[in-house]
């Protein structure tokens, strides 16, 4: 299980006046924006993606030259070459609130190759809040707003009927990415336009 670094919330990395950091990779899904501080990957977004660098609470300063942006990159070159690095092999700290974090949480536990439900994930994260039901839109809405894309596997959430719904890089992308990680696709498919869809 990944040992993510869920210990920021907005407020407190605004406190911290941390420098914030980025930098760009190119890869069979268009180019990625990497983010981090001193000691944790903080961001990962698809070109266009929706709340691009939104949690970052400043500016990113371009650097190239940071060892933990080497790690990212090498571990995005093995997922692009067909294998299944760990996320646990990255230190991860994603800034949001706790209801966010949960559910994060569980993205990370999904299986490469394979796919869970919103109504999955809003069921875990009711269970662990103590609560008798959680909303499928609040679980969609921190799904999408998920600030390290790919290593943090949203794009491995779908609706209750396998429509693969809103995702924040863009839906061809999420297919690209469960194409390459091999699901089965046969009982999915992109919802009509003006289909209600939650966002992810």
């Amino acid at each position: 299980m990944a040992q993510l670094r869920y210990n920021q919330s907005l407020e407190r990395a605004v406190k911290e006046d941390k420098m914030y950091y980025s930098t760009n990779y190119s890869s069979p899904v268009g180019t990625i924006t990497l983010a981090c501080n001193s000691d944790n990957l903080v961001g990962l977004w698809l070109e266009g993606q929706k709340y691009h660098g939104g949690t970052i609470p400043d500016e990113m300063i371009e650097n190239n030259d940071m060892p933990l942006f080497d790690a990212a990159k090498k571990w995005l070159d093995k997922y692009f070459a067909g294998e299944k690095p760990a996320i646990s092999d990255l230190p991860l700290s994603p800034i949001g609130g706790a209801f966010r974090m949960a559910v994060w949480d569980i993205l990370c536990e999904i299986p490469y190759g394979e796919y869970i439900t919103y109504g999955d994930i809003a069921k875990a994260v009711a269970v662990q809040m103590g609560k008798a039901s959680m909303s499928s839109q609040a679980v969609g809405g921190a799904v999408g707003h998920n600030p390290i894309s790919i290593i943090i596997p949203c794009h491995r959430v779908v609706g209750a009927n396998g429509s693969l719904t809103g995702y924040a890089g863009g839906i061809n992308k999420k297919i690209k990415l469960l194409e390459h990680e091999g699901v089965d696709m046969s009982p999915l498919f992109v919802p009509t336009k003006g289909a209600v869809v939650c966002s992810s």
